[in-house]
């Protein structure tokens, strides 16, 4: 049986993710595999070439089987032909021509140089709608691709053009995938996609452009630009895309001035905006209405002025960590009336204090990894849905956080004041507090009173700090009911904590001054399961038999970096309590 006893807190965003290094495409056809996969042979037809499969009439699978050339004896009336994963470095004009029934091509992850792919064979191909040239050696686009195709994937090649008529004058294309290429602003024509107007998905990540493309289609939805060069956004390049709804322009070389008002005020319809990673000043003015997630980390922003994200009523992630913001350049009214807004990220900037008037729905609030050095009465005094806060790495000092601070956080589950400088736990804290993290400071007495009513303490973490046994009050643990994992390790502890609570699970006591273990040490805790012991003083004569007898569900005891106190020492008496009745 595998046991969790840490509660690592993941906080994950509900973003959309579209397969980037790949082909991932909404349109396929159910029973058409991902690029790399295939198809599993049941039936064979007569014409089947060799070391290949076709398990229906209409479809050729050889893919996989290290082919060097384009197999010859294909049935004229195939429908879908798999060659993804083999070591193709052309495709003969006369065998794939005739091919005319063709409605899927795969040739993912060959070999396949442009000076192999003629420039007439695939306008023959009148009835095909999914063709993957993926992953292959291709530096050029193929002048014509039919008029029929719904899927395009060119990425993970060297492309630096792109002609008119690659993709352009498609009535059906829905996605192209172009990712992975060299593409600059001059091998992307202004006309690339014209006559191309229902495409959907459009993927030009990691490239070498410097602005938006411009007479984009009207009809996306999702667009990645990110990983490219982009600097500017040419004035109208997302006045026509009203269905926008995923727009990624993360690691470019966006500044504020490569932007205007209206810059993103036609789309109406985006609800994910990621410009991370750039190099803006300011927030962008104009941001449209419907916006549930703005990424805006790792830029150079210093302010979040009075109406420039109030404005965004369904706003739900801002995401402003990893800039210059402090916190006399917040407005008082910067989340006024932003209801919907419950995740703000605000760490590694230049707070000395918190912000004045936080978003009041939040419910994940990050401001780690800043210069805070006190938490005033009324700091969160407005903020009553805080489920999760985040403090670490500050200069806070236990002097200087208020005794009523966290008095309106009554919903408080999760609150981390790790890398500060406190030297005992802060008082009043709220009843709702499920997980505890404060360790690498430097507290060195604990109490009942900071303790007290904590019924709900599911984990707490005391790790790298200064207790000592003698400085911890008798009556300390009394309350913690329902505590399941404690950390005491690397602190200054010369034996086992006595009392501790009946409900623990997971013991840390690693990096500590323990020399001896009584026979009475773990009296209090028989649900241990995880004991960790590791760089401690101890040796066998020092831990009698004892100590562990009573520890019947124990699995798992850490005694490493301690040779005179070998793991088949305790395991020893691990397997007698599991043999006992």
């Amino acid at each position: 049986m595998q046991v969790t006893c840490t509660s690592l807190l993941i906080f994950l965003l509900e973003i959309p993710s579209f397969l980037l290094l790949g082909s991932h495409h909404d349109e396929e056809p159910h029973w058409f595999p991902h690029p790399g996969t295939s198809i599993t042979s049941r039936n064979h037809i007569t014409r089947c070439p060799a070391n290949c499969t076709c398990a229906l009439p209409e479809s050729v699978d050889c893919s996989g089987v290290n082919l060097l050339t384009f197999p010859r004896n294909i049935s004229n009336s195939v429908q879908h032909l798999f060659l993804q994963n083999n070591q193709l470095e052309e495709i003969p004009y006369e065998e794939l021509s005739r091919l005319s029934s063709l409605k899927t091509l795969n040739l993912h992850n060959n070999h396949l140089l442009s000076e192999g792919l003629p420039n007439e064979e695939f306008q023959l191909l009148e009835n095909l709608q999914y063709i993957y040239l993926g992953n292959n050696k291709l530096t050029v686009a193929p002048r014509f691709l039919p008029t029929t195709l719904r899927i395009a994937d060119l990425a993970a090649n060297m492309l630096t053009k792109i002609y008119p008529l690659t993709l352009g004058e498609k009535p059906f294309l829905r996605s192209v995938y172009l990712h992975n290429n060299q593409l600059s602003d001059k091998g992307l024509p202004s006309n690339a996609f014209n006559g191309s107007e229902y495409i959907n998905t459009l993927i030009l990540s990691n490239n070498h452009l410097s602005q938006v493309p411009v007479n984009m289609p009207p009809s996306l939805i999702r667009l990645h630009l990110q990983n490219n060069r982009i600097s500017r956004i040419p004035k109208g390049a997302l006045s026509s895309q009203l269905e926008l709804r995923e727009l990624h322009l993360q690691n470019n070389n966006l500044s504020s001035h490569g932007l205007d008002p209206a810059t993103f005020s036609k789309l109406k319809g985006l609800e994910y905006l990621d410009l991370s990673s750039n190099q803006l000043t300011e927030i962008p003015s104009g941001l449209p209405p419907n916006l549930v997630i703005l990424h805006l980390g790792k830029n150079l922003i210093t302010s979040i002025p009075e109406t420039v994200v109030s404005g965004i009523r369904n706003l739900e992630y801002l995401l402003l960590q990893n800039n210059r913001l402090s916190a006399g350049r917040v407005h008082v009214d910067a989340f006024l009336n932003m209801r919907n807004l419950h995740t703000l990220h605000l760490y590694n900037n230049q707070l000395d204090h918190v912000p004045p008037s936080l978003p009041k729905r939040a419910r994940s609030l990050m401001i780690l990894h800043n210069r805070i050095s006190e938490i005033r009465l009324n700091d969160f005094a407005a903020t009553y849905h805080i489920l999760e806060l985040n403090l670490s790495y500050n200069s806070l000092y236990s002097a200087r956080i208020h005794r009523l601070a966290f008095r309106k956080l009554r919903k408080l589950e999760n609150l981390d004041m790790s890398g500060n400088f406190l030297t005992f736990i802060p008082s009043g804290l709220p009843l709702s507090l499920e997980v505890l993290t404060l360790q690498k400071n430097q507290i060195n007495s604990l109490s009942p009173e900071t303790l007290a009513n904590l019924t709900q303490m599911r984990e707490l973490n005391l790790a790298h700090n200064r207790l000592q046994v003698g400085a911890i009050t008798p009556g300390t643990w009394q309350q913690l009911q329902r505590l399941k994992t404690l950390d005491l390790g690397s602190n200054e502890l010369s034996y086992v904590p006595p009392d501790l609570p009946e409900s623990l699970e997971c013991l840390y006591l690693q990096n500590n001054r323990i020399s001896s273990v009584s026979p009475e040490a773990f009296h209090s805790t028989p649900n241990l399961r995880v004991l960790f012991l590791r760089s401690n003083r101890l040796t066998v004569a020092s831990t009698p038999q004892a100590s562990f007898l009573d520890l019947k569900y124990l699995e798992v005891v850490d005694t490493t970096a301690r040779p005179s106190l070998t793991p088949s020492f305790i395991s020893r008496f691990i397997r007698g309590n599991r043999q006992s009745p």
